[in-house]
């Protein structure tokens, strides 16, 4: 069994890029003090290269008209809502909110997600389209990673987001995943390639939804490998606004076996 993987969580540049001084380039979904986590990771993956076994990184990839963006939906007036706006179930069926895409498919995603206690559904800022600048791997991590491949090695990217009528926080499924498309459906790949190894380092964001989604999946869905995780926590933040929203996640795998560490402590 190989020993050292790491799974990196959308370090992209919509949640990591925090523009310059006038504003220019920030990332559309900016996450506070994303840069330095990226920053902290590049020189972690530096100082390990050489017993990193794996690099496996999930990119957050969207369609303009996603259930998440602001223009799939529209009030009575025909406004867009807000970006961090929360639409439930009984604000459609009341008519405040309409799904401008396939109504009955929309409604029935959120009263899907409340239904099975997953996030509440939130309006965010159009984000990592695809083929989009902001959809790519923030660059000094990128530098870093490339410097890792050059004694031969191969990252894997894990593309998640692209169905735009639902979720897909997590890596490893969609929030509410569709059985006609597999692109959201449990992803047993990347299950079957990490058992393979002793350690997965995780790291990426935001620590308040993708990290800590991706962390309830592998609690509810592959606990075996839960013991094998180790949470590199100076490598994520969370999105402002939401610091508390996955704290009952982070105990849950504190509880199952999940390890906590800071960079500066732990070298492979």
């Amino acid at each position: 069994m190989k020993k050292y993987a790491l799974l990196i969580i959308d370090p992209q540049n919509d949640f990591c890029n925090p523009g310059n001084q006038n504003g220019n380039n920030r990332g559309a979904l900016y996450v506070d003090n994303a840069e330095n986590d990226m920053q902290r990771l590049s020189t972690w993956i530096r100082k390990n290269k050489k017993e990193l076994d794996f690099i496996g990184i999930t990119l957050d990839l969207h369609q303009p008209n996603d259930i998440s963006h602001p223009n799939f939906w529209m009030d009575k007036n025909g406004n867009f809502p807000q970006p961090f706006s929360e639409i439930k179930s009984k604000d459609v069926e009341d008519g405040k909110w309409t799904p401008r895409f396939n109504p009955k498919r929309s409604l029935n995603y959120l009263k899907e997600l409340e239904n099975q206690g997953e996030y509440p559904h939130f309006i965010w800022p159009v984000h990592c389209l695809l083929g989009s600048q902001g959809a790519a791997i923030f660059q000094p991590l990128m530098d870093a990673i490339t410097d890792w491949t050059v004694k031969g090695k191969f990252y894997q990217t894990v593309a998640k987001g692209t169905f735009p009528f639902t979720e897909h926080f997590g890596a490893f499924r969609a929030q509410i995943p569709d059985p006609q498309r597999p692109e959201t459906q449990l992803n047993q790949g990347l299950i079957r390639t990490l058992e393979t190894y002793q350690n997965i380092y995780l790291a990426g964001e935001a620590k308040s939804h993708c990290v800590a989604n991706s962390l309830k999946q592998v609690l509810e869905e592959a606990s075996d490998l839960a013991p094998k995780f180790v949470v590199l926590t100076d490598t994520m933040s969370n999105v402002t606004g939401f610091e508390h929203i996955a704290d009952s996640i982070y105990k849950k795998a504190a509880d199952m076996g999940v390890r906590f560490k800071n960079t500066n402590d732990i070298l492979v």
